[in-house]
């Protein structure tokens, strides 16, 4: 049963800049949270299909194929494919990808040809107001995670997305309860956050609309009405000095605190996209909305690849070092387990006090 006690608590994980994270965040998250109790699907949407991998441990494109030509009716296209390519059948819960060495841990696993539905979603997203025959897509993707979820019993569903602002990611974000932020310490990153403060308010009026119009709510597979909110952001990629970030990139994490104080906050205060000031103040959260500061893994990133095991969790047979510098990536597995079971913690208490919940499925009559 989800934290707030209904439905699977849904959580997106969105930023449009490259590079700050996302897959990895995804992944440790979703193992932490497990470790903690709960059950976790996380969905793989991004076309390059990175959490695929590095769950499923894959070193190249041949493992992959293998895999999708063994299992290519249980991915995240095969599972939305019957509203988006008008099949008389319904969509149905897809088998999951139990996560070696994690029990409660799950994968839906991505697929790159879900990329080819952006073009028809984004003229449903649209048009579907007016198109009956389109009715069934925008809330395609929502019920499939659902009743995928709901086949294993998940707590939780964490969304690996995309750097893009297509029709896919607005559907993604709009259909979710909640949104972490993954940023780096760069520029870009502080441009990011300036320009979602337009883009996240936007996508919220147009999933409001979406779920209140007539020929939507009451589609075989209905756009959910959510009030998503965020939650903050993950920083991460910075090097440490002596326990802290240093100078460089200290000065970044300023100004990416700034930037979301001064510019992001407003506008999604503006539009009510943010929990009360107690909710984050209760589960530790500051005015500059960080869930949590990981320090680049460096070497250990390489070998929680080749193992598929969050850097956290690696053993001391599977790090390749002896002495001191064996010491010291012990050392530093154990901070990030501790920093990261803090972030799922907050997490926990950042859902649990807001109480959003997801729709129970309905029963699905195809319309021709």
């Amino acid at each position: 049963m989800a934290p707030n006690g209904n439905s699977p608590t849904r959580i997106a994980f969105f930023n449009h800049k490259g590079g700050v994270s996302k897959t990895t965040s995804v992944f440790h998250v979703g193992w932490m949270l497990a470790e903690r109790g709960h059950t976790v699907l996380m969905v793989d949407t991004d076309a390059q299909c990175n959490l695929t991998g590095m769950v499923m441990g894959f070193k190249g494109s041949g493992e992959l194929e293998a895999f999708y030509a063994a299992h290519g009716d249980s991915t995240i296209r095969s599972a939305v494919a019957p509203a988006f390519e008008g099949r008389p059948r319904p969509i149905e819960a897809v088998t999951t990808v139990q996560v070696p060495g994690r029990e409660g841990l799950h994968l839906l696993a991505g697929d790159i040809r879900l990329a080819e539905y952006e073009v028809t979603l984004g003229i449903a997203q649209e048009l579907s107001g007016s198109i009956q025959a389109l009715q069934n897509v925008p809330g395609s993707i929502s019920y499939a995670i659902d009743a995928t979820a709901g086949s294993i019993g998940a707590d939780y569903v964490l969304i690996d997305m995309s750097p893009g602002l297509g029709a896919i990611n607005q559907n993604l974000v709009g259909i979710s309860n909640y949104v972490i932020v993954p940023v780096a310490p760069d520029f870009f990153s502080v441009m990011a956050l300036d320009s979602l403060s337009r883009v996240l308010p936007r996508w919220r009026r147009w999933a409001s609309q979406a779920a209140s119009m007539e020929i939507l709510s009451e589609a075989a597979y209905p756009f959910p009405d959510r009030d998503t909110k965020v939650l903050g952001t993950i920083v991460q990629r910075f090097r440490p000095r002596a326990g802290r970030p240093a100078a460089a990139f200290q000065r970044w994490i300023n100004e990416i605190g700034n930037s979301f104080k001064t510019t992001l906050r407003p506008a999604l205060q503006k539009h009510g996209q943010l929990l009360s000031a107690e909710a984050y103040h209760l589960a530790g959260v500051g005015e500059d909305m960080a869930l949590a500061y990981i320090a680049d893994f460096n070497s250990l990133i390489g070998v929680s690849q080749e193992h598929s095991t969050p850097v956290f969790a690696l053993t001391e047979d599977q790090i390749p070092n002896v002495g001191v510098v064996l010491d010291t990536n012990i050392e530093s597995t154990e901070r990030f387990h501790a920093e990261f079971s803090e972030l799922a913690e907050r997490i926990e208490k950042l859902t649990s006090i807001n109480g959003e919940v997801s729709t129970s499925l309905p029963p699905v009559e195809i319309r021709e």
